[in-house]
């Protein structure tokens, strides 16, 4: 069974299968009993990993508060609300969960900004403005704009963000000419923030938005007179890499991507399966295409493949225009901004965290020790903007920014990161009836992983039987329980890349940036990820998050 999972970096959330969302839609209790049985606000805790204990101080994080700073305050630094103030952007994949915290962010400190034009996929100019209603403007992330406009908000809102119909996976981007040659003389920044995410998406439509997409937006970019940066979101998974350094370097094919890839014979190559395939196969031969593709030039699925040829087209179609490709790790929920744990959809770490909290396993595929790159997404959003401040200023470069955790002195590792939500679920757990959950335990083999799985899953049908006077005794799972083991070794396949990730990413161009900021940019626009307490955001912040975003996915 193929498993479609989202995450690492750029708009949308897991996308789950029918059989995870059976699992997830069993679990019992209301949001009260969720949200309850919190960890005291300030307490201190051991808890012990691989490597060390950490002994840290876990206490309520407040809401972020701007400080009172006009633009003209600001006298060094990189100048960021200066630069914001008047700007007009065109930011594709508003609706993940990146670019909703983006926006926010640029709406909250720079209410001066310009204009915002949104590219929307849709039917019509009045789906397009029903959407952004629905999923920008009504949304409680901008619960804090909402506040400082009062009765004024929706008007601030609509006078900001400008829906255009449109479509990056189209020539032109499907924009209608006048509205094209209208708003191109208008655009200051280039927001590239669209891509498909799922890890084994299929191979066409992979090429044609995270390939081709860029390219498109470049054209587009070209045209627009005013320009002064292009800025695109990847990953920083996007090397392939699984050991060693990962440098803030751009990829081209025959330098640091073998010349033996070829984009036009890889779009040909999908276009011929197209053509060739028909019906119910289609799609799975297609998923599969782009994973034997990816696999055999070294990536470790089509995302990060796509990913990685999106980039190249970026370094080879740039010309002089001024380029920055920020690559963060696995994006997780706000650490602080704009109020802590916010979270949109399932995402990375988070169905194994759900099916180990709800007592569905008690075992991964992994290395305890491995390194677990969690980044805060409203750090992504600070540094994002930081640098597309520094770099609007008429310089032809491309850089590069590893948004990411792991090379610092206290990077978080798979086995802590089940630890922390051990800890977490144990005092608050996701279901009423009590359970007595065991602490996780890693395989180093898929063998050893999916034997435990398959005699956990028949224990669980046993009982059931049991408990319905049902005296015979099966070792052969029941289909149920064959689907639910299939899910769970796809799942373990899935992450395998990540569970033994044992490469660190350099981030100097990420640390030369923070220092670059003045004190008041600093409080800001804070991505200094050394200073993150991993036990205060896992235990405090994401997993009752995690919670929250469980309980609206079950209410929908």
């Amino acid at each position: 069974m193929a498993i479609t999972t989202n995450v690492l970096a750029t708009s949308n959330a897991v996308k789950l299968d029918a059989v995870t969302v059976s699992f997830i839609s069993s679990f019992p209790g209301k949001l009260n009993h969720f949200l309850a049985r919190r960890l005291p606000q300030s307490t201190t805790r051991r808890v012990q990993t691989s490597c060390c204990y950490r002994e840290t101080s876990l206490k309520a994080v407040t809401l972020f508060e701007m400080p009172e700073t006009e633009t003209s305050s600001v006298s060094d630094g990189v100048e960021i609300l200066r630069f914001l103030k008047g700007k007009n952007y065109l930011v594709t994949g508003a609706f993940g969960f990146l670019g909703k915290v983006l926006i926010e962010k640029l709406l909250r400190v720079s209410p001066e900004i310009g204009k915002i034009f949104l590219l929307i996929k849709s039917a019509d100019q009045e789906s397009a403005n029903r959407r952004l209603y629905d999923e920008i403007i009504s949304s409680d992330l901008f619960k804090l704009l909402k506040k400082m406009h009062g009765s004024s908000y929706e008007a601030f809102m609509k006078s900001k963000l400008i829906p255009v119909t449109g479509d990056i996976g189209e020539d032109n981007l499907g924009i209608e000419s006048v509205t094209a040659a209208k708003i191109s003389g208008e655009i200051d920044v280039i927001i590239s923030c669209a891509g498909r995410t799922t890890f084994d998406d299929r191979y066409d439509f992979a090429l044609n938005v995270n390939v081709l997409g860029p390219g498109r937006l470049l054209r587009f970019g070209k045209g627009c007179k005013n320009l002064k940066l292009f800025l695109h979101f990847s990953t920083a998974y996007v090397t392939g890499k699984k050991e060693g350094t990962i440098l803030e370097t751009p990829l081209c094919i025959g330098e640091n991507i073998t010349s033996d890839l070829n984009i036009e014979s890889e779009l040909k190559l999908a276009s011929e399966a197209v053509r060739k395939l028909h019906g119910s196969e289609e799609i799975k031969k297609l998923k599969e295409l782009g994973m034997k593709r990816a696999q055999h030039y070294g990536w470790e699925n089509t995302y990060t493949f796509t990913k990685a040829m999106g980039e190249s087209v970026i370094h080879n179609q740039r010309g002089d225009l001024p380029v920055v490709i920020i690559r963060p790790s696995v994006i997780e929920s706000s650490y602080k901004e704009p109020f802590p744990g916010w979270l949109q959809g399932i995402r990375m770490s988070d169905p194994i965290i759900l099916a180990y909290g709800k007592g569905q396993i008690s075992d991964f595929w992994g290395d305890y020790k491995s390194l677990m790159d969690i980044i805060p997404v409203d750090m992504v959003v600070n540094a994002t903007i930081a640098a597309m401040a520094k770099h609007s200023r008429g310089v032809s470069e491309l850089k590069v920014y590893n948004v990411t955790s792991s090379s610092h002195a206290n990077p978080l590792r798979a086995g802590e990161l089940m630890d922390l939500s051990h800890q977490h679920l144990c005092d608050s757990p996701f279901t009423e009836t009590f359970m007595e959950l065991e602490r996780m335990k890693f395989h180093s083999s898929l063998e050893g992983f999916t034997s435990s799985a398959f005699n956990r899953i028949a224990k669980h049908e046993r009982e059931v039987k049991n408990e319905r006077g049902d005296a015979e005794s099966h070792t052969a799972l029941s289909m149920k329980g064959k689907r639910r083991l299939d899910y769970f070794v796809s799942l373990a396949r899935t992450y395998e890349p990540y569970t033994f990730f044992q490469a660190r990413f350099d981030d100097t161009n990420t640390k030369r940036l923070i220092q670059e900021l003045s004190v008041e940019e600093g409080k800001m626009f804070e991505f200094d990820i050394s200073g993150i307490d991993w036990e205060h955001y896992i235990v405090n912040v994401h997993l009752p998050g995690l919670k929250r975003e469980l309980f609206k996915e079950r209410s929908r």
